[in-house]
């Protein structure tokens, strides 16, 4: 009796066990994958208090942590990390982490800013049906956006501002009806603005700032419900946006609008920014600007706006800002603008206005460069145009008889002041000849163009130097200054009149072509500036009197003092012995490598490179800047310029195999520079690199000891594993045979980034990897 009673006592036990069990199992369901999200995030401090015993519905909320259920189930998650918060390991997997995520299937709000996630968006994401608001900023996400993302119908914001999201945006944003905020700001999307964009009716904010868009924008004016626009930073144009007219904000800066500000912009009340500085918009500046009733912010600075301002005319009140700085502006600045200076920020210098204490250019400047933009009658420019080439004899006709060069010359240069001439216009100067040689042209084609906005830090505006700087420089091209000849033509060092040294490289054409045959290069030339490139500060034309022909040009780059990358690595024993690069100082010339060549292809579309790593310059803190790149040019004919430089405009399936085959060139080359920077020593073959390769690939499936065997000796016990073997895998990847299994640019970036950010944490400190290394002057006090 007594054992049957304890048997059932016992039943009676387990079956609650069992039930109190499965009870905690559903409940805890959402808790499970909550603390699996905590661990897959590397246990962040902001989750530092989630446990088993954590009651996540009634968590109180705060800056970083929100957590909220509605009726049982977990409608919002936001969790927000520290601003430039580091990758997350090499362990850490964007599919098994959204796998985790859609175990939450009623989320409707899910935030995850600022955590390090790395990878490609999953298209499993849009198992989260019920998703109405996705942010995912500040990570390091790459790829497309994937296509099943669509499937989110009730998709109504999605934000993936800083990232490193690439390729074209999709058309299928068209099918999310209820979208109403796109903000992609600050990313490497390219490409040209779907037209399908047009029918996203309820779209309220579109913001596409610094990426790499390009081309005429859709009408927008069809988004009636549209307040927000920011495309700043990008390369939309030439034409001026049609919009519709209840925009509140409005950022078109630094893109490539050259048409008029439309009229149109008179009837946007509601608008309180208006900002749309950095282009080349032309045309007068319509001042019913000044009296929009909402307007808070006008900024047209860095543009061509021509016309006369009015002093009577009338301003908001609230305009509390206004930068009208470097236009071609005339007449006198309006009272209303200098009546509450205290409250308001006017800027306005580099115009021509004749009142004002801020720097002015004369009137004569301002209409002069008005017509070199094209404000003029056709028929006018011409005939003007051609009496500037005839300027020699008309002048000879006034003053009676040529007695020598030198009057000629001075006639002409203050007749051509006065003269108004076609784009691009020339400084005429009559060359004194010598014995034996033909007399020449000498011109400054002042084709200046607006400078891309990805120009290094301390460079000067790019600008056209007059032949008597380029001799100036050289001091009349004495051999003291001369460095050199090669496949790209003479060098030569020289020192500007500011103090800046410069390297000029001289080229000699070997067919005639006009001035107007070099525009579209020398265009991009002025565009190809970036931390990591040996950029281009000015150029000069030299012309034959025969026809106007172009017999040389002059090209001015800044000057890098620090010598080759080969010099500090494997020469280091004969020129720098005692000043050999750390390991992460190699690790950050690499990373400028590749985001130099990152620029080449994705922002200038310039290909086919043959960059070796004696082409790579560093300066006085080490920044790693590449010297030579195919410049448009430096290649012996127009025809063969052509085959290196893409276009941007639309390529056939053969334009588009030849550009993979010379960036997959570029990729390999790049790996060979690699390979240099890990071994120490320079290989002179391919079939040296190959056996380098195998040998590397050996040491990666090895332990840690063989890859320290076969790094540089000088940084052995400086690389920290994990770092070492990125950096081989990397290598190896660019060095392979078949250039469709190398890897990309963004692919090798982000990789090498991941090298730099593990050597910065074991060395127990956070340094950028931006590619600036510590200064040479700084002595190496650790091995990191």
């Amino acid at each position: 009796m007594a054992q049957v009673f304890c048997n059932s006592v016992f039943l009676v036990i387990v079956v609650l066990f069992v039930r109190i069990d499965l009870s905690q199992q559903f409940q805890s369901s959402p808790t499970r994958t909550l603390l699996r999200i905590q661990k897959l995030l590397n246990f962040p401090a902001a989750l530092s208090n989630w446990n088993d015993s954590t009651d996540f519905c009634n968590l109180e909320p705060d800056a970083s942590v929100t957590v909220v259920c509605y009726e049982g189930n977990m409608t919002q998650l936001h969790i927000i990390g520290k601003k430039g918060a580091l990758l997350l390991p090499r362990n850490f997997s964007m599919r098994v982490f959204v796998t985790t995520l859609v175990k939450l299937p009623d989320l409707k709000v899910l935030t995850l800013v600022s955590l390090g996630l790395w990878g490609s968006i999953p298209g499993k994401i849009a198992h989260l049906s019920s998703l109405e608001i996705l942010n995912m900023s500040s990570n390091f996400l790459y790829g497309a956006i994937p296509q099943e993302m669509s499937l989110l119908s009730g998709l109504r914001t999605l934000i993936l501002d800083d990232n490193m999201l690439a390729g074209q945006l999709p058309d299928w944003f068209s099918v999310l009806p209820l979208l109403t905020v796109l903000s992609l700001k600050h990313n490497i999307l390219n490409g040209s603005l779907p037209d399908s964009f047009s029918e996203l009716e309820n779209l309220r904010i579109l913001s596409l700032s610094y990426n790499r868009f390009y081309g005429e924008l859709p009408d927008l004016s069809t988004l009636t419900n549209l307040q927000v626009l920011e495309l700043e930073g990008n390369g939309f144009g030439p034409q001026f946006p049609q919009l519709g007219n209840k925009l509140v904000t409005l950022t078109l800066s630094r893109n490539k609008f050259r048409s008029c500000i439309p009229a149109e912009v008179s009837s946007f009340y509601q608008l309180q920014r208006l900002d749309v500085s950095l282009n080349s918009l032309v045309g007068p500046l319509p001042s019913v600007l000044f009296s929009l009733p909402s307007l808070s912010y006008l900024n047209i600075s860095g543009n061509k706006l021509t016309g006369m301002i009015l002093d009577n005319i009338s301003c908001n009140d609230e305009l509390k800002v206004v930068d009208l700085s470097s236009n071609l502006l005339t007449g006198s600045l309006p009272k209303c603008l200098l009546a509450d200076t205290r409250n308001r920020v006017v800027l306005y210098p580099r115009n021509c206005f004749v009142t004002g204490d801020q720097q002015q250019h004369p009137v004569s400047f301002c209409r002069n460069e008005a017509l070199a933009v094209g404000i003029v009658p056709e028929e006018k420019k011409t005939y003007e145009s051609r009496n500037t080439f005839l300027a020699p004899s008309i002048v000879g006709g006034v003053v009676g008889v040529v007695i020598l060069f030198g009057i000629v010359y001075w006639v002409v240069r203050r007749k051509n002041e006065k003269n108004m001439v076609k784009n691009p216009p020339t400084n005429l100067i009559v060359e004194n000849p010598s014995a034996g040689y033909t007399s020449k042209l000498l011109s400054d084609s002042r084709y200046i163009s607006q400078t891309m906005p990805f120009a290094p830090l301390g460079l000067s505006t790019y600008r056209v130097l007059s032949y008597e700087e380029i001799e100036d420089a050289t001091n009349n091209f004495d051999s003291s200054a001369f460095m050199g000849e090669g496949s790209q033509g003479q060098m030569y060092r020289g020192q500007l009149k500011d103090g800046s040294f410069v390297t000029i490289r001289c080229l000699k054409m070997k067919r005639r072509s006009s001035i107007h045959n070099f525009t579209h290069h020398i265009d991009l030339i002025s565009k190809l500036r970036h931390r990591h490139l040996v950029s281009a500060l000015g150029h000069c034309f030299e012309l034959y009197l025969e026809d106007s022909s172009v017999s040389r040009i002059f090209l001015v780059f800044e000057y890098v003092p620090n010598g080759t990358l080969r010099s500090w690595i494997s020469e280091r024993h004969t020129r720098h012995s005692r000043r050999s690069l750390a390991w992460t100082q190699r690790i950050a010339a690499a990373v400028g490598i590749a985001k130099g060549i990152q620029f080449l292809h994705t922002v200038a579309g310039v290909y086919s490179n043959n960059i070796k790593i004696t082409d790579v310059l560093l300066d006085q803190n080490l920044v790693a800047k590449i010297s030579s790149y195919n410049l448009p040019l430096m290649a012996e004919s127009m025809a063969k310029v052509s085959r290196g430089v893409s276009s941007g405009g639309s390529k056939d399936s053969s334009d588009q195999e030849r550009i993979n085959q010379e960036a997959q060139a570029d990729i390999y080359d790049f790996g060979a520079i690699l390979l240099e920077i890990i071994r120490g020593r320079s290989f002179k073959s391919k079939n040296e690199i190959n056996a380098q390769r195998e040998k590397l690939q050996e040491a990666i499936s090895g332990d840690s000891v063989a890859r320290k065997n076969v790094v540089d000796p000088a940084i052995q016990n400086e690389c920290l594993d994990q770092s070492l073997k990125t950096m081989m895998e990397v290598c190896v990847r660019c060095l392979l045979k078949d250039p469709i299994t190398r890897p990309s640019i963004e692919d090798v970036l982000w990789n090498l980034q991941f090298a730099a950010q593990v050597q910065d944490a074991w060395c127990g400190e956070y340094r950028s990897s931006d590619g600036s290394p510590v200064s040479p002057s700084q002595p190496k006090l650790s091995i990191c």
